[in-house]
């Protein structure tokens, strides 16, 4: 039984809050369960110099756990001292996100998104990512004029699940304690059409079969399903 009492094949609470900090063209906080993170999306109207005179537009992401984002409190980490992990993450975060665009209608402008943990219990990359792509999307609506829709540079949503096989079950959506137990590990980064973005996967203890990984592909797809889902229903609401 799974400490929520959640089913495998269910879902966190997911919650996504809608213009949380005040400054940036696009901000969310985004829950999933105890998982807590900000996603502030900045406008720069300038892009990486390899871009420069090509009218197409950049994104990328930047992403951190706060102190006491866990149970004990982890040092700060400065921008030239990052963990391997962090930037394996801010970087996963970019690539998912520039897919979700047509960088070519974006015109020269920057786009960062900043992923701040403020609270981990597992699947911080997967939340950083699906509350990521609301930022980005709220940010592009205030760019709004007659020469550019932000409709038209959306190519599709984006959202991502974690996944794992814990004491031999497939288990939908992992939680810090079901992850830190897990013999193997999961992301799926997938689009509205059900295509996939990006598979992360390691058999932490021992292995995983095919017909383990094509149970965790259909369990994927329906979990990212209900996220897009969540995601289109906020963006669409005039809170």
């Amino acid at each position: 039984m799974r400490k929520d009492n959640r089913k495998p094949n269910e879902l966190r609470d997911i919650k996504i809050t809608k213009n949380y900090i005040a400054h940036p063209e696009g901000s969310v906080l985004v829950e999933f369960g105890d998982t807590k993170v900000i996603c502030n999306a900045t406008i720069e109207n300038n892009v990486p110099r390899f871009l420069k005179g090509k009218n197409m537009g950049w994104v990328t992401a930047e992403y951190g756990m706060l102190p006491r984002s866990t149970n004990e409190r982890m040092r700060r980490e400065a921008k030239n001292k990052q963990s391997g992990r962090t930037m394996e993450i801010q970087r996963l975060i970019g690539r998912s996100l520039r897919s979700s665009v047509h960088l070519d209608k974006l015109g020269e402008r920057s786009i960062t998104i900043d992923c701040d943990v403020i609270q981990a219990d597992g699947g911080t990359r997967t939340a950083s990512i699906t509350g990521g792509f609301v930022a980005l999307c709220l940010a592009l609506r205030t760019q709004e004029n007659d020469s550019f829709s932000s409709a038209d540079a959306i190519k599709s949503y984006t959202g991502s699940v974690s996944l794992g096989k814990v004491d031999g079950e497939i288990l939908l959506d992992l939680d810090y304690q079901e992850d830190s137990n897990a013999e193997t590990d999961m992301n799926f980064i997938m689009n509205d059409e059900s295509n996939f973005i990006e598979i992360q996967g390691t058999a932490e203890k021992g292995a995983f079969s095919q017909d383990e990984l094509n149970k965790m592909i259909v369990l994927a797809t329906e979990g990212v399903k209900s996220i897009i889902k969540i995601q289109k229903e906020v963006l669409n609401s005039y809170e």
